[in-house]
């Protein structure tokens, strides 16, 4: 079991992560809508901004589901079920929470819903 100690520094790492998510998420932003707004001279113009927007939309795509992640460990810590596996209800091992702050599952249970996905 976490102790509030530990908790609280997940908490914070959380936070910290969710916050540099939204900062990086608007000037992701700011720099497609500039971008919108360039004069495009040439086809390579055209080709280096259609190359842009599409690495930006990635990162916005990935970034987004992140930041959905990291806010449902948030509820997590509110409601006393952080680092509790969804899917066995065991502890999750706190190496793992420290690598991946938001896990949902235990490493057995991501194993097998990994399996599951690629059959």
């Amino acid at each position: 079991m976490l102790t509030k100690e530990q908790i609280e520094f997940f908490k914070t790492e959380l936070e910290k992560r969710r916050d540099r998510i939204k900062k990086n998420l608007d000037m992701t932003s700011q720099d497609m809508n500039s971008m919108a707004s360039n004069d495009l001279r040439d086809e390579a113009d055209f080709a280096s901004t259609s190359l842009g927007r599409a690495v930006d939309t990635a990162i916005i795509s990935q970034q987004t589901e992140e930041l959905k992640e990291i806010e449902h460990a948030l509820k997590k810590i509110e409601n006393n079920t952080y680092g509790i596996c969804e899917m066995c209800e065991e502890e999750i091992n706190i190496e793992r929470l420290r690598v991946k702050t938001f896990a949902r599952y235990c490493i057995s249970c991501r194993e097998v819903i990994e399996k599951e996905q690629k059959s």
